[in-house]
């Protein structure tokens, strides 16, 4: 069975850093591409990250480029979103997902699994 368990969320301040984590299990990870979506309040579920199955190919959403990093480590099934100069707007509910294949996917519809997601508030 895949699981994605994600964990890092919280709440910090405009200008702080997080960093989610995404365990996968019940499938070949180093074989897929992941990503990270996220969805605010009363907003649409939008793509926020992906990362090839390889690691070598990332892509992000602009509203987030130079300011996060998508990783993974084969070793212990994670993927990772560091997320720096967080402002309010970024506040949602963030969600890890696996791809159907190994090249890098920016549509949600693209995904076949997701997490059960993990909160992310910014707010002074």
């Amino acid at each position: 069975e895949v699981q994605l368990v994600e964990s890092g969320g919280g709440l910090v301040q405009p200008g702080a850093s997080l960093r989610l984590s995404c365990a996968a299990s019940g499938f070949a990870f180093s074989n897929y591409a992941m990503g990270w979506s996220r969805q605010a309040p009363g907003k649409r579920l939008e793509w926020v990250a992906g990362i090839s199955a390889s690691g070598m190919t990332t892509c992000y959403a602009t509203f987030v480029k130079g300011r996060s990093a998508t990783s993974r480590d084969s070793a212990k099934d994670t993927l990772y979103l560091q997320m720096n100069s967080l402002k309010p707007e970024d506040s949602a509910v963030d969600y890890c997902a696996k791809s159907a294949g190994e090249i890098v996917v920016v549509e949600t519809a693209d995904y076949d699994y997701w997490g059960q997601r993990t909160q992310v508030t910014v707010a002074s």
